[in-house]
């Protein structure tokens, strides 16, 4: 039997953090969307790494641009999701022995544009020879320390929201050209203060369950506030994934102020989807016939 597919990608994680060797710079360690080490008495230091593999997260002959930018743009909207904004990138490439040079020029050129968009200096990397195209980036970023924001913060009767609409992410091709939504957290650190926040890269219900798994709550989801993407039927809303747009709570209080401003000055969307509660783990929808229990399935690597 396989038994990481058993075990599952997040299971594997859980028994691979006894290996973690922490020195005393570090403030977080696994478990959140980036690492968090201390740098100076205000600021915050964010370390995070994500690959993505030529088959799963890409299909081979998409253009090169886009699978550049979708590379780094996956690590930006992780330190997005901790409050923050990215800094400096090193860059690694799987690559098959065919791959023409100027498919490779171009996937750098795609990571070039984002990185100058979001001011990033990419510092180095290395090259391997591989069966697929495989590119992975590992990211440093920086937050004040008192708008740092982790999935441990969720708490009963918080308010819970989406920055955009979800689902379709492959028909439309948003997964290869979403824009981190690095604007939308930086305004909502700065003037909301989320008590939790991630980016929904493998589903909405999967995601939330880390949230609601780390801050040891529960949360109800209403099925009509869910804002599905043109197209998109509520199950892939629900659970399709790379979305790339920020899941977060804020207090009811912090949530009417929002909603507010936002209507008032027809600031970024934000979408309100549910609520925080003090259920442990427990996972809600609420549709025309009541509430129901649901797992926080979501896509998985094993």
């Amino acid at each position: 039997m396989n038994q990481l597919a058993k075990l599952g990608e997040f299971g594997l994680i859980d028994r691979l953090k006894r290996f973690q060797n922490l020195s005393l710079r570090v403030v977080k360690g696994m478990g959140d969307d980036a690492a968090v080490l201390s740098l100076d008495s205000k600021h915050y230091q964010l370390f995070t790494t994500d690959m993505i593999v030529e088959g799963v997260h890409f299909l081979k002959g998409e253009r090169a641009f886009d699978v550049g930018h979708k590379a780094l743009a996956c690590n930006i909207s992780d330190i997005a999701a901790m409050g923050g904004w990215a800094t400096f990138a090193v860059v690694s490439l799987g690559l098959p022995s065919g791959t023409p040079v100027q498919y490779v020029e171009k996937i750098y050129a795609g990571m070039a544009a984002l990185a100058k968009k979001f001011h990033v200096s990419i510092v180095g990397g290395d090259t391997v020879k591989a069966d697929k195209l495989t590119i992975n980036i590992a990211l440093l970023g920086e937050v004040e320390k008192k708008n740092l924001v982790t999935r441990d913060g969720a708490k009963p009767g918080d308010v819970i929201f989406v920055t955009g609409r979800l689902g379709g992410s492959f028909k439309s091709r948003k997964h290869l050209t979403f824009l981190p939504r690095v604007a939308e957290a930086r305004f909502l650190v700065e003037a909301f203060k989320p008590h939790a926040m991630m980016d929904i890269s493998d589903g909405l219900l999967g995601d939330l369950g880390h949230i609601l798994k780390a801050s040891r709550a529960g949360a109800v989801l209403e099925e009509k506030l869910i804002p599905c993407a043109k197209g998109a039927s509520l199950t892939e809303a629900l659970s399709q994934g790379e979305d790339f747009e920020l899941l977060f709570t804020c207090s009811s209080v912090k949530a009417s102020k929002l909603l507010e401003y936002t209507t008032k000055h027809k600031a970024f969307p934000f979408y309100k989807v549910g609520r925080i509660i003090a259920q442990p783990n427990k996972l809600f929808l609420e549709g025309k016939n009541g509430l129901r229990l649901v797992k926080p399935r979501s896509f998985t690597h094993f």
